[in-house]
């Protein structure tokens, strides 16, 4: 007997009818009437040259997509941003001329704005979504950005696509819902009939969607650009940001949850890092690849939706980049703040990568509309710390009072400010010779849009791909089109053929068709998973909770919080009700939060202190319960002395090792415990912050109730 069909088959039927009946059924057009047979490729000089301004097409699709909504960016709405600096370790003289990378002595001011893709400025921070990762690098020549994302690749290859991507991922056009979700019919529809988009579509789908926080994001710089040296020889150059915590990141449940319990979660945890002096670090490395050697490789550098991997081009670090002071005002600074592919200083420069082309014109046609007008620049937050002279003059919010003659050349204003001299210290666009035939057409060197989407997850970790699999069967299962689901599939057969499968049995529809990938597939990168990226192994700034309740072993909590907050971490005592509990030293011992107002899901590793009598009261308390719960669950630090060991028991977690004997700590997969009366031992301390600095235990076995 057949399944009972998907009540909203019949929605996509109503949309088929509509379609039938709709009058503008025709031809693509441009907005003047005019037909276009092309629309996923820009016009360019030849297929791996620059993208031609004259593409009025491209122009038109680009405009009207950057001008659809004011003020609230159209993507990367919601954001947060803190002010520092950054000093690199050597001079990098060999390679770039950019004055910011040569004197280690010399610190450079910067700005950050982390962000989300999606949703709104009144979205979560939690959702699954791309996040950005901007910095502006306010030099002595001038500012730079480095506009990149915690990506290291993108959904498509050329710019002329991104209205249509970010039209299919955004809030569906008839009831603009989901809000900060990519888990819709549109955006999936999409992704099945773009295979481009398969590479991004696995890092969305892993954890590096959710970080835990911005502290322990990857940032990268996307594309292939330009190191230019003072004698003009180009290097080909990919950015990346490594944060010094490591990378870490949430679990889909506790992102859910986090939704409610702390829709600010992500723009919290940075601002409050920064308030108590735990500044924020990452280090600037780069890959390096000889102009030479530009094709050396089995995929194009040009290609935005392609990596290199670290095993053929290793990352050097160059640099720190250290976040300390918040800014004074929201909206002056991180709302104002207006980034650009194109701010480049000398010593960086582009390729023809024809993402990056477009990002070059988009960016600056979106800041006009935003900030409403050219004068953007001169607000505080965007202002270069650099000499500005020019013949720009008036519009919308100028603040600058000029003074002289606004032209060039001049004889009345002393010629000035006249160009730049023969010293080397003027821009200089990288001399490239460009020939080939005015074309729209892609490069069969991009053509190859399964491997690396296989590499990336060929590289995960077993917990790793299970994660993946559950979000796609997360996202495939709000999509109402049975089609969509079919042809999704079928293209992650293309990927991996057993990833296809475990995703079709999650979501009713039949396994894919294809056979598995061919061999050469099977290749990894080990430095894609997170495994790989744990940071410095401190335990700076975990946030601890500590389950207390009347009776409590009041040494237990002090001989362990002292010895954690001495290591930076933020240990906080939570009990049934705000105030105060009574200690077994006869004290009462004030609580930090009541239970009901927090949650597992916004603290990183649970401690439970034991009593003079038995088990803990807290057995009985439903939301210290779920807290334990769910912090075992998700693979957190769990840490249980004497009596406290009991509560763990009452999970009944299948093959877990728990301390029976006194004086003896046991340390297993993440669960550390000590039956002990008593303050807590060095050992057992010990045991509990390595626990704590892997972040995660992934190994663990499940708990019964």
């Amino acid at each position: 007997m057949d399944a009972t069909p998907f009540p909203n088959d019949r929605k996509q039927e109503q949309r088929e009818a509509f379609r039938a009946e709709d009058p503008a059924g025709g031809p693509l057009t441009t907005d003047q009437g005019v037909e276009v047979d092309h629309t996923d490729d820009s016009l360019a000089v030849g297929e791996r040259g620059p993208t031609l301004m004259e593409d009025f097409h491209f122009r038109e699709k680009i405009t009207r997509f950057d001008h659809e909504r004011i003020p609230e960016r159209v993507v990367h709405a919601r954001g947060a941003g803190a002010y520092g600096y950054f000093e690199p370790y050597e001079s990098c003289a060999e390679f770039t001329r950019a004055a910011f990378l040569q004197d280690p002595a010399v610190r450079t001011p910067v700005f950050v704005r982390f962000s989300t893709v999606q949703g709104p400025k009144g979205s979560a921070d939690t959702v699954r979504d791309v996040r950005g990762f901007a910095t502006k690098f306010y030099t002595s020549e001038g500012n730079y950005d480095l506009v990149g994302n915690n990506f290291p690749v993108f959904f498509i290859q050329d710019g002329i696509k991104f209205p249509d991507f970010v039209h299919a991922v955004k809030p569906e056009p008839h009831n603009d819902i989901p809000t900060g979700a990519s888990a819709h019919d549109s955006l999936w529809d999409f992704v099945s009939l773009q295979p481009e988009t398969l590479h991004a579509i696995m890092w969305l789908m892993s954890d590096r969607a959710i970080p835990r926080s911005y502290r322990m994001m990857q940032g990268f710089g996307v594309h292939t650009f330009r190191f230019v040296n003072a004698e003009g020889r180009g290097t080909f150059v990919k950015f990346h940001w490594k944060p010094r915590l490591g990378v870490h990141s949430l679990v889909w449940d506790e992102a859910q949850e986090c939704q409610g319990r702390d829709p600010d979660f992500n723009r919290r945890d940075l601002w409050n890092a920064i308030e108590a002096g735990e500044y924020p670090e990452w280090e600037l490395g780069v890959q390096l690849v000889p102009e030479e050697d530009e094709f050396a490789f089995d995929f194009d550098l040009l290609d935005a939706t392609k990596i290199i991997p670290e095993e053929q081009v290793p990352v050097r670090p160059i640099g720190r980049m250290v976040l300390n002071r918040n800014p004074e005002n929201f909206f002056a600074e991180t709302e104002q703040v207006a980034f650009h592919t194109a701010n480049v200083v000398p010593g960086i420069d582009f390729t023809n990568d024809p993402l990056l082309q477009a990002r070059n014109f988009s960016y600056l046609d979106t800041q006009l509309i935003r900030l409403g007008g050219p004068n953007f620049s001169e607000l505080p937050v965007n202002r270069p710390l650099a000499p500005v002279r020019n013949n720009q003059r008036d519009g919308y919010h100028q603040s600058t009072v000029h003074r002289g003659t606004n032209y060039f050349p001049n004889s009345l204003g002393g010629g000035c400010p006249a160009h730049a001299g023969v010293d080397g210290k003027a821009f200089t666009h990288y001399t490239e010779r460009i020939d080939g035939a005015k074309i729209r057409r892609r490069s069969p060197s991009f053509q190859d849009h399964y491997s690396q989407a296989a590499l990336f997850f060929h590289s995960m970790t077993d917990w790793e791909k299970q994660h993946i699999v559950q979000a796609l069967r997360f996202e495939l299962g709000k999509v109402d089109a049975r089609a969509v689901r079919t042809r999704t599939v079928e293209e992650l057969a293309k990927v991996d053929g057993e990833l296809a499968r475990q995703v079709a049995r999650g979501i009713g529809v039949p396994d894919p068709s294809g056979t598995d990938p061919e061999p050469a597939y099977k290749l990894s990168s080990p430095a894609l998973s997170q495994e790989s990226l744990r940071g410095d192994g401190s335990i700076r700034t975990r946030q601890i909770a500590v389950l207390v309740a009347d009776g409590v072993d009041a040494e237990q909590v002090t001989s362990v919080r002292e010895v954690l907050a001495g290591e930076g971490a933020i240990v906080e005592a939570l009990a049934a009700t705000d105030g105060s509990v009574s200690g077994t030293d006869g004290k009462m011992h004030t609580v930090d939060r009541a239970l009901p107002t927090v949650a597992s899901v916004l603290y990183d590793a649970v401690l439970l202190p034991g009593g003079p009598t038995g088990t803990p009261s807290i057995i009985s308390d439903p939301d210290a319960m779920r807290f334990v719960r769910d912090a075992y669950r998700h693979g957190k630090p769990v840490g249980a002395l004497g009596s406290g060991v009991g509560v763990l028991s009452t999970l009944q977690p299948e093959g877990l090792r728990l301390s029976a004997e006194f004086h003896r700590v046991v340390a297993d997969q993440g669960v550390v415990t000590d039956t002990s009366p008593g303050t807590a031992s060095a050992e057992f301390v010990r045991e509990f912050m390595t626990a704590i600095a892997a972040h995660r235990h992934w190994d663990r076995p499940p708990v019964r109730c």
